[in-house]
């Protein structure tokens, strides 16, 4: 007889009891990820401004403006967007100017991808939209640090969505203020502050370090070049210098 009952299937009682269960730990992961992502926040929404009101500055329609911002998703892809539109740049230099900036998130993705393993297709094409360089940098940070108890991708989730609501409520914002907003805010100051906030914590190795410094110099000794040129050339000799020491030091290190 006990065989019978511990082999009998569970009741429909017991099974929403386990999916109150899961729905519970999930909702616990999404919080922990909003948690996770608020701080950073702060020196987004003056970022999603200032893209909203680049993109007016350039010419474009304010309703051109915001599908641009929904579409793409990317603050750097879209203020050099902007930027190169503003200087009437050719459409190729524009496409292969984001291309390149976006590259990175090839990266991102391919640093994710063992954490998603198993999850459907939809929740890829979801996760990958929303992928930016917040989301991505607070997520790989907890997910080598602690096991999260809700699940992953919903600690992503809960980094990656407020993170895009807030952009597009910024963008919109920035649309319609366009030249309202006084010079003397000097909004700017938010967008390295920004990318300083998310770097910084993932600086755990020397060539780590050494990419960051040689990014950092090159893109400011390489500034007045034409077409943003100067982005694409401190983002690869970063990646070249980080790598090469890298491999250094594991050469060195197993000698």
């Amino acid at each position: 007889m006990s065989e019978l009952i511990e082999n009998t299937p569970k009741t429909t009682g017991e099974r929403v009891g386990v999916s109150d269960d899961t729905a519970t730990t999930r909702a616990s992961a999404f919080w922990e990820g909003v948690r996770g992502i608020s701080p950073i926040l702060l020196g987004v929404f003056p970022f999603a401004l200032i893209a909203g009101v680049a993109q007016v500055n350039a010419g474009l329609e304010p309703f051109t403006a915001v599908a641009m911002s929904v579409i793409i998703f990317a603050g750097a892809a879209q203020l050099a967007t902007a930027d190169l539109l503003g200087k009437d740049a050719p459409f190729l230099i524009i496409c292969m100017t984001a291309l390149i900036i976006n590259l990175r998130f090839v990266m991102y993705s391919a640093s994710l991808s063992p954490h998603f393993s198993g999850i459907g297709r939809f929740w890829k094409w979801l996760s990958a939209y929303l992928l930016t360089d917040q989301a991505y940098a607070v997520s790989i940070i907890r997910f080598s640090r602690r096991h999260i108890s809700g699940g992953k991708l919903w600690f992503y989730l809960g980094c990656a969505i407020p993170l895009w609501v807030l952009w597009q409520v910024g963008t919109v914002i920035g649309v319609v203020v366009g030249l309202k907003i006084p010079e003397s805010w000097s909004l700017e100051f938010a967008v390295p502050l920004t990318f300083m906030a998310i770097m910084l914590p993932n600086l755990r190795d020397w060539a780590a370090v050494a990419a960051a410094l040689t990014s950092g110099i090159i893109a400011v000794a390489a500034f007045n070049l034409p077409m943003n040129v100067s982005i694409i050339v401190a983002a690869v000799s970063g990646i070249l210098v980080g790598f090469g020491l890298e491999s250094f030091l594991e050469r060195k290190a197993h000698d």
